[in-house]
């Protein structure tokens, strides 16, 4: 969220704690207490109070006891995205030909703040690693989609990025050294693709392109993953490169037929 110095005259901070309050739920908080959420979105409890209650009237807080947590109505925000820039016509189809050709699991992800999101996401993997699916955000910096787009930013941009980044290891081999990560971005920048192995999990080995806009700004990034153990990053690279580079150009030439999808990855 922006810092309180750079918000507009019209900011509306019920609006932005009631929206905190939703984001603050997930696999490792499906339920709390008031007091819980008051704490983690570091808001007084009766401000939390508030905002519960009016998410709980609106239909998208539940309760049982004393336990707040999501309904399905909740899933209605992200599918009005998901129809209104039109995933299903224009970046699904996309993914299912990547996957139907090399199998494994491909994604569209943009970047927020520091995480990733992915927004489309195919795949014929089974539960062996953290599941990749649509609305699901992990730590850009340890994602071959994360490094490709924070490689595209402008230096001064990406520097900013950097001195903001506090890497937490989610692996024995997780990169958290900024000066490498720095050194890394570069390389990425200069290769035009990303790869990781077990970075942001255990069995993931990936490999990631940019998607860019008319202007060449890099907006989102598209990859394809496969195990560890049974891929490589030179086999990614050798088998699937080019065709991940077709398929970035061909969705980038689309989001001119469908602004709002571009509009929305631009951010």
């Amino acid at each position: 969220m922006e810092q309180k110095s750079e918000r507009p005259a019209e900011f509306v901070e019920a609006l932005a704690k009631g929206l905190s309050i939703l984001e603050s739920f997930d696999g490792t908080r499906p339920e709390m207490t008031l007091s819980e959420v008051a704490k983690v979105v570091n808001l007084s409890p009766a401000a939390a109070r508030r905002s519960l209650i009016t998410l709980e009237t609106l239909g998208y807080v539940g309760r049982s006891g004393k336990q707040f947590h999501l309904t399905p109505k909740i899933m209605t925000l992200g599918s009005a995205f998901y129809a209104s820039a039109r995933i299903d016509e224009v970046l699904q189809p996309e993914l299912k030909a990547v996957v139907d050709r090399f199998g494994d699991a491909s994604s569209v992800g943009a970047l927020d703040g520091h995480d990733v999101i992915y927004i489309a996401h195919v795949s014929v993997q089974r539960a062996r690693r953290a599941a990749a699916v649509v609305g699901v955000r992990y730590p850009a910096f340890a994602t071959s989609m994360g490094r490709v787009i924070v490689a595209g930013m402008p230096d001064d941009e990406r520097a900013a990025w950097l001195a903001r980044l506090a890497p937490q290891a989610l692996t024995s081999r997780t990169c958290t050294d900024p000066c490498r990560l720095g050194e890394e971005l570069d390389r990425v920048r200069e290769q035009g693709y990303a790869t990781t192995v077990d970075q942001l999990d255990y069995g993931i080995t990936a490999i990631a392109v940019p998607i860019r806009n008319a202007e060449g700004r890099t907006i989102a990034a598209l990859n394809s993953s496969g195990y560890t153990g049974l891929v490589t990053p030179e086999q990614l690279v050798a088998e699937r490169l080019p065709e991940l580079r077709a398929t970035a150009s061909h969705i980038a030439h689309q989001l001119v037929r469908y602004p709002v999808l571009g509009s929305a990855l631009t951010g």
